[in-house]
């Protein structure tokens, strides 16, 4: 039998039977790991096995290829943003995404530290903005820690670093203002706060956004799984009425 303790995120909680439920986690070492929580459905578990909750878990499992039995203590809860639009639109996102992209069992340490960070800023930030530059980086780390990353470093006409405005949305490559030329019009925004780091305005984070938007949707979802980037898309929606 191999036994796993660690402190997780929870990701995704799906029922299963009556009464329980299998829940999704990330772990700083062992990655995404999935579980069985007997009673996981009960009214004490419930507020306990919520997206973006930091839990103790202890996964067992017989064998390999075996669903681990999962039994989850709440370290700490974020419960009470749920009910307030965004940031239950943001939790809801960055979890669904990270439990949805990842394959199990694979370490992204990176990822657990970035994860926690989104949502301690969701939990800390008094407006979205605060923590809207954060959900951006952490897709952009996704997708490079699978395989798919943008290379924002230099211009890919010009090798510039400097001046860096545009992607292309078919390599994911930076290109200056001045080597976009009139083919600008087919290139992609790219937000100064991704190459300069800082904060940003609306209009750069809306950008960054887009920019993630659509290297998503061509490298990581089949276009037969958009109903995937519908919690993305109500988080969008909302956060455009929030600042029109």
């Amino acid at each position: 039998m191999s036994t796993l303790a660690a402190t997780a995120i929870v990701c995704a909680v799906r029922a299963h039977g009556e009464h329980g439920a299998i829940v999704r986690a990330l772990t700083a070492d062992a990655g995404l790991v999935a579980g069985y929580v007997q009673g996981g459905r009960s009214s004490r578990m419930r507020p306990v096995l919520l997206p973006g909750n930091i839990v103790r878990g202890t996964f067992r499992a017989r064998t390999a290829d075996q669903l681990a039995s999962l039994s989850a203590e709440l370290e700490h809860s974020r419960g009470p943003l749920l009910a307030e639009p965004l940031p239950a639109a943001a939790i809801d996102w960055a979890c669904a995404f990270t439990a949805i992209t990842l394959p199990e069992g694979h370490p992204y340490p990176a990822l657990f530290a970035a994860l926690g960070a989104v949502l301690d800023a969701v939990e800390a930030a008094p407006a979205a903005r605060g923590w809207a530059v954060a959900l951006v980086r952490y897709e952009l780390l996704l997708l490079a820690e699978l395989g798919f990353g943008l290379d924002l470093a230099e211009c890919a006409v010009t090798g510039a670093r400097e001046g860096l405005a545009y992607v292309s949305p078919r390599t994911g490559r930076a290109v200056t203002a001045a080597a976009a030329g009139t083919h600008r019009d087919r290139l992609l925004p790219l937000p100064t706060f991704l190459t300069e780091g800082g904060e940003a305005g609306w209009p750069d984070i809306l950008a960054g956004f887009d920019l993630t938007g659509h290297f998503l949707a061509q490298s990581l979802f089949d276009p037969r799984r958009s109903d995937v980037l519908a919690a993305r898309e109500r988080l969008i929606e909302r956060l455009k009425r929030a600042v029109a």
